[in-house]
């Protein structure tokens, strides 16, 4: 079902044409047996900042929209708990602790924070390297052109960038975050590291200016020109979109000041601009979506919408303990929908335990590739039919920022933490089926199901090895 019915393009009866009325020519002239793929990721969007995952403040009646012509995933999981990690485990469809470096969130200027990404950076080598990148490799295989447009937060310098990952077209930052209307980062102490302010907006290797205008609309309006104007229309195409909202600085589209936004005032704002934020987005979408319809796109388009990790204080978790940056549930669910006309189910929900890697595995089985590596996560597509049988899954993350570690496993509805943080360890055991808010810690009630669930991430931990040749010569330090 395309977004807008009422406005889409349809072709014209042979009988009409034999009158005269014409002949309306296919937008395309590609194969049709392989669809279009828009990946469409918000930035610390809370699991419940939607209308179709409970919100009663936000407005998104694009996503609603979205999510009543398609599929709504209520136990999605991303790869980590922040912006970086859960982008490599996207590109890879492997956990990202198997590249090395990006188990934590680059910092502005390029830094490194936490040990592997510290020894990395000091080299000048912190970064998301070519040869683990999966997308867009597995799409320009199969002939597709391919864009980014939004944010990249895997490596400032050149060689770790869009267009050497093979992105035909990149428009969007290179860094964390940037004032939604001078595109600059925070000038200043920012997290305890200088920043310079520098400005960072890119169109494919070349600084941009676009001073003024508010990102997220620049984003969705440069999306709309890309589908219109700019793609090859002979080739299907995949554009990866991931926005930088509701992300750092709290700034809605009326919100324009002359100044930019420095350390000082980056991290203030109100639950009502980040609202304004969030429905920002929405709009930009839906002109997306309206742009797919009027292109004649929409009936051969696979849409999937989720966001990169949990949200700030900010955002809305709908009763799941903690937010961006920790495992608690809150941190790491987040909404998902996914809208493939004619082979995904309408109006459905999908509560299977899945997690962002595994879009990557159900994008290759669509194409036909075969990675070199075998992917972590599992193909999840196919399995999202109204006759599908929820199967336990054992999923794994690991997050470190000095001087903390956390750890965390799900092996079927049993959920265990080990947490390292400033003041000592913590430890929890929760039951998700019967405690989804994670309020009754069951460490002490059953222990042996702790040590076992300890013992799986421990395994893990001892198969994940970073692989990347930058870090032959590393010895981790004892925490």
């Amino acid at each position: 079902m395309n977004f807008r019915s009422h406005i889409r393009n349809g072709f014209i009866s042979l009988a009409s044409m034999l009158i005269g009325v014409g002949c309306v020519i296919a937008a395309d002239a590609k194969d049709q047996s392989l669809p279009n793929i828009v990946f469409i990721i918000a930035d610390d969007l809370g699991y419940g900042d939607l209308g179709s995952y409970g919100s009663d403040d936000i407005r998104t009646p694009a996503l609603d929209q979205l999510a009543t012509e398609g599929t709504r995933l209520t136990r999605f999981y991303t790869n980590g708990s922040e912006c970086s990690p859960t982008r490599t485990a996207i590109l890879t469809g492997r956990y990202q602790h198997r590249v090395g470096g990006l188990e934590c969130a680059i910092g502005i200027g390029n830094v490194g924070r936490y040990p592997q990404a510290k020894y990395l950076s000091d080299k000048g080598r912190l970064g998301f390297p070519t040869e683990f990148s999966v997308i867009p490799d597995m799409f320009k295989e199969a002939g597709y052109t391919t864009a980014l447009i939004g944010k990249w937060h895997l490596g400032d310098s050149p060689e770790f960038g869009p267009l050497a990952h093979g992105f035909d077209y990149f428009f969007g930052p290179i860094g964390a975050a940037v004032d939604y209307f001078h595109h600059t980062e925070p000038a200043g102490i920012f997290l305890g590291t200088p920043a310079e302010g520098r400005h960072d907006l890119f169109l494919n290797d070349e600084r941009i200016h676009h001073d003024g205008e508010y990102l997220t609309t620049l984003f969705s309006e440069v999306a709309v020109d890309w589908i219109e104007n700019k793609r090859e229309k002979d080739k299907p195409f995949f554009l990866y979109l991931p926005y930088t909202a509701p992300h750092t600085p709290y700034q809605g589209p009326d919100d324009y000041e002359p100044t930019p936004k420095t350390s000082e005032n980056w991290n203030t704002g109100t639950r009502e601009i980040y609202r304004t934020m969030v429905e920002s987005l929405d709009s930009g979408i839906e002109q997306i979506l309206l742009a797919l319809d009027e292109a004649g796109l929409s009936e051969n388009t696979l849409i999937v919408f989720t966001s990169d990790n949990g949200p700030t204080g900010r955002g809305d978790t709908r009763g799941l303990r903690g937010i961006k940056g920790q495992l608690f549930e809150g941190g790491i669910r987040v909404p998902c929908i996914v809208r493939w006309p004619g082979k995904m189910p309408e109006n459905f929900t999908f509560n299977q335990v899945t997690m962002g890697m595994d879009f990557t595995k159900s994008f290759a089985k669509i194409v036909n590739y075969a990675p070199e590596q075998p992917f972590d996560g599992i193909d999840i597509l196919s399995q999202m039919t109204p006759d599908y049988k929820a199967t336990d899954r054992t999923l794994f993350w690991r997050k470190q920022r000095s001087p903390t570690k956390y750890r965390a496993v799900r092996h079927g509805e049993l959920k265990y933490l080990h947490l390292i943080k400033r003041n000592g360890i913590e430890e929890y055991l929760f039951n998700l089926s019967i405690d989804p808010g994670e309020s009754n810690n069951l460490l002490e009630s059953d222990p042996e199901s702790a040590q076992f669930l300890k013992e799986l991430l421990s395994e893990w931990e001892g198969e994940v090895h970073p692989q990347r040749s930058d870090l032959v010569n590393y010895v981790e330090p004892e925490m």
